[in-house]
């Protein structure tokens, strides 16, 4: 029976460790509370990922090594880096492959009218890019170099319960309860969302094929819809009042931040939401045949898991 080991309870991870639990193999998720899914197959360990040497031990004898860590959005910055330099570490102690969810950060602002592809440099703009792309880097060059083996999956913005996103924090909740909505972001641009599930589904896919080693690899989007077409049809499946959409301006933005740390730290990504901001993911599903959850099935979950 394999063996794998799942850091994080995001809502990618845990889904991630369940999947793998109900093909029939063995996972150990980790996280600094010890928290994770119910299943024979998995066992929950209390652990902080950045602690090298602890997890390289837990890491000892796994197949896989998945990195779906989420560091609160506020501390993105300053937890990252000791991570991956563990992730990187156990990776190359253990053996076992590396795959990493991570995101789009790296890429910086694509060109007008250009969707995203894998192959794009990394061009980061901005502290969050800079980490993002610097771990991607590193973690390529071990590959390259016969290290370790590893792959990473980027999907875009995440719906779906369990995820922190701008959607499920900032639109959701006042659309549910029928109040005016304030968005930063330009309400009728293009923009790819995920569901946390298809990334679980394209990380367990890739592990098993030889061919995902060695390079980034988009999830399939649930749709390239506007947040406005994305808050109408969300509104209509909950059976919730038409939305009552307003286009935060900066200056609210910036008022906003300074009583949140986590909405402050929102701004230097406002290139994501203040243009199309469109994921190619052509190549993942041409080359392993994924395609992603139905937008409906992915709404009506979310409006379910705020009501229960």
């Amino acid at each position: 029976m394999s063996f794998h080991v799942v850091v994080g309870t995001s809502a990618a991870g845990i889904a991630t460790a369940r999947m793998l639990a109900e093909s029939g193999e063995r996972v150990r998720i980790l996280s600094r509370s010890g928290g994770g899914p119910q299943h024979p197959l998995i066992e929950p360990i209390a652990a902080d990922a950045r602690d090298a040497a602890r997890l390289t031990e837990l890491t000892s004898g796994a197949t896989t090594l998945f990195n779906c860590a989420t560091p609160a959005y506020d501390m993105l910055p300053v937890e990252t880096p000791a991570l991956a330099a563990a992730l990187l570490t156990a990776a190359e102690r253990s053996g076992a492959g590396y795959l990493n969810l991570s995101n789009t950060y790296g890429y910086g602002p694509p060109a007008p009218g250009e969707p995203m592809t894998e192959d794009l440099p990394m061009s980061p703009t901005t502290i969050k890019g800079r980490v993002r792309a610097q771990m991607w880097q590193d973690a390529i060059t071990a590959h390259d170099q016969g290290r370790i083996r590893f792959t990473e999956v980027r999907p875009g913005d995440f719906i779906g319960p369990g995820q922190p996103s701008m959607f499920n924090l900032l639109i959701a909740p006042p659309v549910l309860a029928g109040e005016p909505t304030a968005v930063p972001a330009d309400l009728d641009a293009p923009h790819s969302w995920s569901h946390p599930g298809d990334a679980a589904n394209a990380l367990v896919t890739l592990s098993r094929d030889e061919q995902a080693w060695g390079r980034a690899w988009h999830v399939p989007p649930i749709s390239d819809a506007t947040v406005r077409e994305v808050t109408k049809r969300f509104a209509e499946l909950a059976g919730a009042p038409a939305p009552q959409l307003i286009s935060m301006s900066p200056l609210d933005l910036h008022n906003a931040g300074l009583a949140d740390p986590i909405i402050a730290q929102t701004w230097e990504m406002q290139y994501q939401y203040q243009r199309p901001f469109v994921l190619d993911a052509s190549l993942t599903a041409k080359t392993f045949g994924l395609t992603p959850t139905p937008l409906n099935d992915v709404l009506l979950e979310t409006a379910e898991s705020f009501a229960s």
